[in-house]
């Protein structure tokens, strides 16, 4: 992981220098990928499941080119970029509402798939440094290292931000202080660069998103009420307008003239032992505020029966509302619906996870029928009374 300067070897690299611009539109484009991947699922309506087939279509659409190229081109590589961070995300979401799997094994499935992949990486290059991505091998451990730093940002994001009820703004903190405790360690206490990068990058996964949650979200819900559509535009026009400057001044150009890398045994030793007492310290303190968190919301009984009667009450609000074609009191309600739903999730997933995702699943169908650009009476009903019929069930 470490790298050392030998003879030069003339090369073209496909990764951007790490600038400011660079972490700026890195989290610009997590943002997007929280945001716009909501945009198309419920604004537009197409659901988690072809929302993801849409996405990972442009993504392999987006990657095809991107290998084709033989250097780094802005508009390409950050195009990809967002594509991932929109599929990434959208693979988490799927686990968890579409397949019922918990956030917990989630995030231990996508920590093991990263850590397989960078072991893979490293055994086969001798390096993890992303200014020696000029192979086409090489480059295919990057993507595949940045798919699953999406899936696993957001299957930690979501797990702390959601289901354990910090919520998004102090999740958003969190992050930003352990960000700058990696900056402070690396700055001063010899943190080796390549393992202090890609834990930051990991890291300002879980921060976009709860940056894109925090804007987007409604005020009732903690949010600034901007909504995915504003929040999305805003964002992808800064990530134009950055790629543009990147383009035209080209000060994330990596020279052409690159040296190779090699590790000799005392670094590989040094850089491995940093490397087990940062995984060490992520672990104890990670479990360490689960399990506090996780004490503080235990169960107050063992079954969700009777603790929904509010949510089958707004629902039929909903379903009022729509009958009379007032489409704003129904949005209304569907905001309402969609803060208690969250504020009282920490406490009914510790109840029944299973359970608490079946309906989860309907309820997301009811707001993205309300929230439809063109909303429709009979889609919003139906919505509504399977949403019903899965809640009666639980709640009885």
């Amino acid at each position: 992981m470490q790298e050392s300067q030998n003879k030069p070897v003339e090369l073209l690299n496909k990764v951007p220098q790490i600038t400011l611009f660079f972490w700026l539109i890195k989290i610009l484009c997590t943002t997007v990928g929280e945001t716009f991947a909501d945009f198309i699922n419920f604004n537009i309506g197409l659901g988690l499941t072809v929302t993801t087939i849409i996405m990972g279509i442009a993504l392999g659409i987006a990657l095809f080119f991107q290998f084709r190229v033989d250097r780094y081109k802005p508009f390409l590589y950050w195009i990809s970029v967002v594509l991932l961070s929109m599929f990434g995300t959208l693979v988490t979401d799927n686990l968890t509402d579409n397949m019922g799997v918990p956030l917990e094994l989630s995030t231990v499935i996508f920590s093991l798939s990263l850590a397989l992949t960078f072991l893979f990486w490293y055994k086969s290059e001798k390096t993890l440094s992303i200014h020696s991505v000029f192979t086409r091998k090489r480059e295919a451990f990057y993507w595949l290292t940045i798919l699953f730093t999406f899936a696993l940002g957001t299957a930690v994001g979501d797990l702390y931000s959601e289901q354990l009820g910090f919520g998004y703004l102090y999740t958003g903190i969190g992050v930003v202080i352990i960000i700058a405790l990696v900056y402070l360690a690396y700055q001063y206490m010899n943190l080796n660069s390549i393992l202090a990068f890609w834990v930051a990058y990991i890291l300002t996964r879980p921060l976009g998103a709860s940056l894109g949650d925090l804007l987007s979200q409604s005020r009732a819900n903690g949010g600034f009420g901007f909504g995915t559509t504003v929040t999305s535009v805003i964002f992808l026009v800064a990530i134009l307008a950055i790629i543009i400057y990147l383009a035209i001044t080209k000060i994330d150009y990596v020279d052409h003239t690159v040296t190779s890398t090699t590790v000799n045994g005392t670094n590989r030793i040094a850089v491995l032992m940093q490397t087990i007492a940062v995984l060490l310290v992520f672990l104890i303190g990670g479990l360490g505020i689960y399990q506090w968190r996780m004490n503080s919301i235990a169960p107050s009984s063992a079954t969700l029966s009777g603790k929904l009667n509010k949510f089958i009450t707004i629902e039929k609000s909903i379903k009022q509302a729509a009958a009379h074609k007032d489409y704003t009191a129904a949005k209304t309600n569907a905001d309402q619906l969609e803060h208690d739903w969250d504020a009282d999730e920490p406490k009914l997933r510790a109840i029944d996870n299973k359970q608490w995702t079946q309906v989860d699943g309907t309820i997301d169908s009811v707001l993205a029928a309300v929230r439809a650009s063109n909303p429709d009476t009979a889609k919003i009903n139906n919505a509504v009374t399977q949403s019903q019929s899965t809640i009666n069930q639980v709640n009885k």
